[in-house]
């Protein structure tokens, strides 16, 4: 693999990135400081025509360049103030989270060298690694934790906002290199909500007084971590360097860490059999063809902090009539047949939701059935909540604000609720744009969300339910739905610290969700990843992909 593979300006793939935008994301999460002890461990198996994998493992080789394509464009590259995930995934390698997470949540060092915690699981003290620099050279404090919580975090960051704002007593700095939480209650899932996703750190002496969300450096970002910024080129290209100066000594292994943005999933194809990129996450319909290339290593993204546990889901808008009514909201979900989804547009590639909690969390209630399709029950229901069919056959006109990465998705929804009788009118936008008009503008019928679950319910569940995220941040209480039991189940669920003890919380929760049925939750998401055999040690759980990542040349 050559690191100039890219550079040809006279390419198709570079024409096409110049005239189209933005679309998919991919799967997050995090990782320990050794590298994996071969090419399998992380990054999934080779096609039928790559070798396989040493049995001993190769040292690590300095330089090169990798290009990864992007499916979306990240709109900005400051992820304390979002959870989206091609923002996420783009501006992961710039920062550093306290703590890692591997493939099975597990924390690891990583701005912090060490945490205690109390034995009521109210008190956590970090210790900071001593020496850590921002890219401009400032020196890395306790204060950019403390401020990162307080002015960025709770307020911007949907997911850890709803989970520790409710129940943070305060943050301490005693010294520079000591962080300590304090909570209200006992608090056990703070150390899976600490990595580069779910609290990216940034920088108090750039944010400090500014408007937060329009400052500068979300378009030209200082962080911490593995890679500088060089460049970023909307709609074009994000150019990362090795940062001379990082923190964990001998990384990262590569020069350079291209992002090319490529909308189209027929064009992202093109650009990695032309060897224009070196890794993608494939479309769905590819991944089989893909299997049984020779020297391509292809691997379903495992399960990781943020972008795991994921469900594409309707958002009504439940300050709406009819949508404000749950005998409107359980017709609409009669209406929707799941398994042609899964079929049709994933192709097998996941499966039908189940509710508000993905099927593959600990915390998901096995007892639920799977949701009914049935046109006739929902014409029924219809009729009965009052939405009469006039003399045209249609009850109701509703406009769904869609990215237009889920056109075909949406088609199918279209013809299942044209079926009974309910229009719809698809306004298919760029993400963040669609983004902004659902959670911010609030001008819709129905959003779109993928509302990723994360390790725990605290994590990416809560944001969702809670009535006191309905605010004007991206990926939050959406719908707008309040239910005073609700929010009691999230706080009864959070002060348990038995596992076992949370399980029958969060199955009433379920149960409580279904029957008020606030979204309309379709199928589960399962990405799949490819890149080429010589790139070792790809990391496709955690938003810093490349920190460990080395090419075999």
């Amino acid at each position: 693999m050559e690191a100039r593979r890219h550079r040809n300006s006279a390419t198709l793939l570079t024409w096409c990135v110049l005239a189209i935008f933005p679309l998919l994301l991919i799967a997050c999460g995090g990782d320990s400081e050794k590298p994996a002890a071969t090419a399998t461990a992380a990054s999934g198996s080779p096609g039928a025509g790559a070798s396989p994998a040493p049995s001993v493992a190769a040292a690590p080789k300095r330089g090169g360049t990798l290009v990864v394509a992007a499916g979306s464009d990240p709109g900005q590259l400051n992820p304390a103030i979002t959870t989206a995930g091609g923002t996420h995934f783009a501006a992961g390698s710039i920062y550093n989270g306290l703590v890692d997470l591997d493939k099975d949540f597990k924390p690891a060092p990583d701005l912090a060298e060490s945490w205690t915690v109390s034995a009521d699981a109210k008190t956590y003290t970090f210790k900071l690694v001593k020496g850590v620099k921002w890219h401009d050279g400032v020196p890395f404090t306790s204060a950019d934790v403390k401020f990162t919580f307080e002015e960025v975090l709770l307020k911007f960051h949907a997911r850890t906002k709803a989970g520790v704002e409710p129940v943070l007593a305060g943050i301490d700095t005693p010294d520079d290199t000591t962080v300590i939480f304090r909570f209200k209650t006992p608090y056990s899932p703070l150390l899976q909500q600490l990595n580069v996703i779910e609290a990216p750190i940034v920088a108090k002496h750039i944010y400090q007084g500014t408007d937060i969300q329009n400052n500068p450096a979300n378009l030209k970002p200082v962080g911490t971590g593995p890679f500088r910024f060089v460049d970023y080129k909307k709609g074009q290209q994000l150019t990362l360097e090795r940062n001379p100066d990082y923190f964990k000594p001998g990384l990262p292994y590569l020069d350079k860490l291209v992002f090319t943005i490529i909308p189209q999933d027929a064009t992202r194809v093109l650009a990695f059999e032309n060897n224009e990129v070196d890794y993608l996450s494939l479309p769905n319909p590819e991944v089989v063809r893909f299997e049984k290339l020779q020297g391509v290593v292809v691997g379903r993204s495992p399960a990781g902090s943020g972008g795991s546990f994921c469900v594409s889901t309707i958002i009504p808008n439940l300050e709406k009539p009819p949508l404000d009514k749950i005998d409107v909201r359980q017709a609409l979900n009669l209406a929707i047949d799941r398994q042609r989804m899964v079929k049709q547009i994933l192709f097998d590639e996941g499966g039908p939701a189940r509710g508000p909690i993905v099927s593959t969390l600990w915390a998901f209630d096995k007892t639920l059935p799977a949701f009914e399709y049935n046109a006739q029950k929902a014409n029924d229901a219809l009729d009965k909540a009052g939405l009469k069919k006039g003399a045209d056959g249609s009850r109701i006109k509703l406009t769904a604000v869609v990215p237009t990465t889920q056109s075909k998705l949406m088609e199918v929804l279209k013809e299942n609720f044209s079926a009974v009788g309910v229009e719809l009118e698809l306004k298919l936008l760029e993400v963040n744009e669609a983004n902004q008009t659902v959670f911010v503008k609030r001008d819709f019928d129905l959003g779109f969300a993928s509302y990723c679950n994360g390790p725990d319910p605290e994590i990416g569940v809560r944001r969702v339910y809670d009535s006191a995220n309905i605010k004007a941040v991206l990926f939050s209480n959406g719908a707008a739905y309040r239910n005073p039991k609700v929010d009691d189940l999230f706080n009864r669920g959070v002060a348990e610290v038995d596992r076992e003890k949370r399980l029958p919380i969060y199955a009433d929760l379920q149960k409580t969700l279904l029957a008020d049925m606030p979204y309309l939750w379709l199928h589960e998401t399962r990405g799949a990843y490819a890149h080429r055999t010589d790139l070792k040690d790809i990391r496709p759980w955690t938003s810093n992909l490349a920190e460990y990542a080395w090419i075999n040349k």
